[in-house]
């Protein structure tokens, strides 16, 4: 207690308070640094899987298309003879494509939902350092208590 109070002898409560906001507002810049690195770490693997994702894609849907037609002329064949064969063909193979699609969008969401949306180690360092400022603030009054 004597070393705290006598490091502190001379200094007015201003100066402690400017001194806190300082230190505080370098804290933050620091937690901001790092939130910043952590985007752009992410957003150099984004630019990598980019152009992939599009080349992927396109083979993707040339390769859905052509799937789409033969189950058409599948379903065609077994309706030959009737005038519509291809009008059933179609809807049978469009309202398939529709539930199918109804139903990976319903996954994709409940996933996109349930994923946290912020960068996990910023928001662990910031609890920790809310912890730790308020053990430094309880610190510092029981320091500055009269016994």
């Amino acid at each position: 207690m004597d070393e705290f109070d006598a490091m502190n002898q001379g200094r007015s409560l201003g100066n402690i308070i400017a001194e806190i906001r300082d230190q505080i507002r370098q804290l933050l810049q620091t937690r901001l640094e790092l939130v910043k690195a952590e985007l752009r770490e992410t957003l150099a693997g984004v630019r990598v899987a980019v152009p992939l994702v599009l080349a992927g894609l396109a083979f993707f849907v040339t390769a859905f298309l052509l799937f789409s037609l033969a189950v058409v002329a599948l379903i065609v064949a077994a309706f030959s003879g009737n005038p519509y064969a291809w009008f059933f063909g179609f809807a049978i193979v469009g309202i398939l494509w529709v539930i199918c699609g109804g139903l990976l969008a319903f996954f994709a969401y409940n996933e996109f939902r349930s994923k946290a949306k912020f960068p996990k180690r910023t928001v662990e360092v910031l609890k920790a350092d809310k912890d730790w400022l308020g053990s430094e603030a309880r610190a510092r009054t029981n320091y500055g208590r009269v016994a």
